[in-house]
């Protein structure tokens, strides 16, 4: 049985988060979060932060839902924090300060004409090569354009486009970078990459090992939940077994108790 997203996979917090810079804090001090609850991710939300509100039991579009949805565009935009559909391939809130070990823990650490060495190592299909090379071309773009730019504008061209865009942010390599009225329907998402959004996080990601990375996220994930077992921050990172234990027992101890936070 799938486990439901719920409340208490949230993090206790002093008060509702009404603000931009308030959403930075509660995103800063979670380290990486997800948009909305997502099943089989234990890891807290910026809707429940905002809106307090069980996802499985009431979903309403008010003023806190929509706070939360432009939030995701704002913040990336203003490089307040990283947003990609991440964790699952779902709508992902990564710190600045964590963004750094989740680049070097993927191995993503990407420069100019990069995309040639990922294609080439077979960590990306051609479909993703071709997003990279025009982002890296023409700078920040939103879907349409980017679509344009890829020749990837038929009904077929989307479905492509969507599944490379996917690959691509699974790796951290691009990062949606805010919202444009493309059409008169929902706005479209702007992407960018990683490596041109937040330079002073990749040059950090490139001073430490995927090992050393490893260990502080685990670390991180057990300041807010210290019960977490080796099996589930494989689950939750995508970790062989191997690298899971190894990660757990050096976070075990560089986290003291007195950094050990509580779920609410």
């Amino acid at each position: 049985m799938t486990p439901k997203a719920t409340p208490e996979n949230e993090i206790r917090w002093p008060r509702r988060v009404l603000t931009l810079a308030g959403a930075v804090k509660y995103i800063d001090a979670a380290g990486y979060c997800t948009l909305f609850p997502v099943n089989n991710v234990p890891l807290p939300s910026l809707y429940y932060a905002v809106t307090r509100r069980n996802i499985q039991e009431e979903f309403v579009w008010d003023r806190l839902m929509d706070m939360v949805w432009r939030w995701k565009d704002e913040l990336p935009r203003r490089r307040r924090v990283f947003y990609a559909k991440y964790f699952r391939g779902r709508g992902s809130f990564i710190s600045l300060e964590q963004l750094p070990y989740f680049l070097a823990m993927r191995e993503s650490v990407a420069a100019p004409g990069d995309h040639e060495r990922f294609y080439a190592d077979g960590r990306i299909r051609d479909d993703a090569r071709v997003i990279w090379e025009a982002l890296e071309k023409h700078g920040p773009l939103a879907t349409l354009e980017l679509r344009h730019a890829c020749n990837m504008e038929t009904t077929a061209g989307n479905v492509r486009f969507k599944r490379a865009i996917l690959d691509l942010q699974c790796l951290l390599v691009v990062s949606h970078f805010g919202a444009e009225q493309e059409t008169g329907a929902w706005a479209s998402g702007r992407y960018e990459l990683t490596h041109r959004a937040f330079p002073e996080e990749t040059a950090l990601a490139r001073k430490m090992t995927p090992q050393e990375a490893r260990v502080r996220l685990a670390g991180k994930h057990l300041e807010w939940r210290p019960g977490t077992q080796p099996a589930q921050l494989a689950r939750l990172f995508g970790w062989s077994k191997e690298h899971a234990v190894t990660a757990y027992g050096a976070a075990r101890i560089e986290t003291p108790p007195s950094r050990i936070k509580r779920r609410r």
